[in-house]
């Protein structure tokens, strides 16, 4: 069984009017189980040269509703370079879910359902390079 861990830590001086330190961690398992997950894409980088929308992921590649995260880090150094990140139909209207800045990099949960693919749309038409993982059952 393979075992993998997450681990997040928070912390900021001067962000609230107290000093924040919040960790946590947990273990990555399969739905309704203590399975751990035990697939992965590998990590992968893409290059992204314009800024046409691009389905990164097709959710027909994976089984709908299960315990899939998918890791997401922007490789930018500049501030003002960011990826877009979406989910939907590829050929239709995906939804935004949040934006990656220069450094940024997110974890997140993925049903895999259908017209759930992870859409990518670069915010420059320059070289910019996403590194990309999906940790799956």
């Amino acid at each position: 069984m393979a075992t993998t861990t997450a681990s997040i830590t928070l912390s900021s001086s001067d962000l609230t009017g107290d000093a924040l330190a919040l960790s946590t961690t947990s273990t990555l398992t399969k739905a309704d189980s203590v399975t751990g997950l035990d697939q992965t894409s590998g990590v992968a980088r893409k290059i992204y040269t314009s800024t046409t929308l691009d389905p990164l992921l097709d959710e027909s590649k994976y089984t709908a509703s299960k315990a899939h995260k998918v890791y997401l880090k922007n490789n930018s150094t500049v501030a003002t370079e960011y990826f877009k990140i979406s989910v939907g139909d590829g050929g239709g209207s995906p939804q935004e879910v949040g934006r990656l800045y220069a450094g940024d990099w997110t974890l997140i949960p993925w049903s895999a359902t259908t017209n759930a693919d992870i859409c990518i749309t670069p915010s420059v038409a320059t070289s910019m390079t996403l590194e990309y993982m999906v940790i799956f059952e």
